[in-house]
């Protein structure tokens, strides 16, 4: 696709976004929030095993590390793509998806757990935080910009990681890693500072930084009224574990990847190669592509590519992969 194209894509994306906003103005709770990011309870030192329970032969759930006031997101819920025999001698990829990104979830990650079996891993995904039948009924309370809901739904994230990763290792699993997309890479970053278990990681597109885009790009004036205020909000928050740019991760640089979107307009290419450069130079991709079309399956052979980069990492060589499946 042309630039333009990819870039077009990428600002209707945002249009839509914000017209489920709420027009009134947000109870930022910034302090609260800065307070709860730099304190130690963000990401507490010790993770326990998740207590999983199977309920059929792929989902799973288990009790969030986390709880909070809403019982819907207390459990969280999951699924298990194993590989046909010996799983637990195997590695494992745990997929992340973006912000409300069902389609990815629901679709493309059965189809991409397939791949991956044939390839030797096995696969885990996760639903985040107040995601689909995690959402709490009181939906409303969530369309806001509370920065402290943000901050403590990121931990919940990074718990959960941990927790689930926790019990993989104790069940035999010889490596785990993890592949974020968007909101998603950004939590498995998080994760990766705070987990040196973590065999590798791959983050497309993450947004490495917060940054107003939203209020940026949108075409409603009761949106775009906001700048200055979500500008002086989203300062405050670079001065966190929120900027990724600040952290370092607790694996080498070898084990991770970082894969950018040369036209992406919601996690600019330039947050991303601050981020390079921050963690010493990893592996990086740079492709010319948008951000929806990079974190919603839309570029050929990528998925291929990624785990031909993730098998000597995990140690699985592709014995088992189709010589097609490898190069697709």
């Amino acid at each position: 696709m042309t630039a333009p194209l990819e870039k077009l894509i990428d600002w209707s994306a945002v249009q839509v976004m914000t017209l489920m906003m709420p027009a009134k103005e947000y109870d930022w709770r910034l302090e609260k929030a800065l307070r709860f990011l730099k304190g130690p309870d963000f990401v507490p030192t010790e993770s326990q095993p998740a207590q999983v329970e199977f309920n059929g032969p792929v989902h799973f759930r288990f009790p969030t590390p986390r709880r909070c006031d809403f019982s819907e997101n207390n459990v969280v819920h999951g699924r298990l793509y194993r590989c046909p025999e010996r799983w637990q001698e195997r590695p494992v990829i745990i997929l992340l998806p973006g912000y409300n990104d069902s389609a990815s979830y629901n679709l493309r990650f059965p189809l991409l757990a397939r791949r991956c079996n044939c390839a030797g891993f096995n696969v885990a995904t996760l639903v985040p935080p107040n995601h689909f039948q995690r959402c709490p009924r009181q939906r409303a309370a969530f369309a806001t910009g509370d920065c402290l809901f943000w901050a403590e739904r990121a931990a919940q994230a990074i718990a959960e990681m941990r927790a689930l990763t926790g019990w993989l290792l104790g069940e035999g699993c010889p490596a785990v890693a993890l592949w974020g997309y968007s909101r998603g890479a950004a939590d498995a970053g998080m994760t990766v500072c705070r987990d040196a278990r973590l065999a590798a990681v791959v983050m497309a597109c993450p947004p490495a930084r917060c940054k107003p885009y939203e209020v940026q790009l949108a075409v409603r004036p009761s949106i775009r009224g906001r700048l200055q205020s979500v500008r002086g909000v989203c300062e405050s928050l670079k001065l966190t574990a929120m900027n990724l740019t600040t952290t370092r991760p607790a694996i080498s640089r070898e084990k991770i990847l970082l894969i950018e979107g040369i036209h992406d307009l919601i996690c600019p290419k330039d947050d991303i190669e601050d981020l390079w450069h921050s963690w010493g130079k990893p592996d990086i991709w740079r492709l010319p592509c948008g951000h929806v079309r990079i974190c919603c399956g839309g570029v050929p052979g990528l998925p291929g590519r990624v785990l031909r980069w993730l098998s000597p990492r995990l140690n699985a060589p592709l014995a088992q992969a189709r010589p097609t499946d490898a190069a697709r």
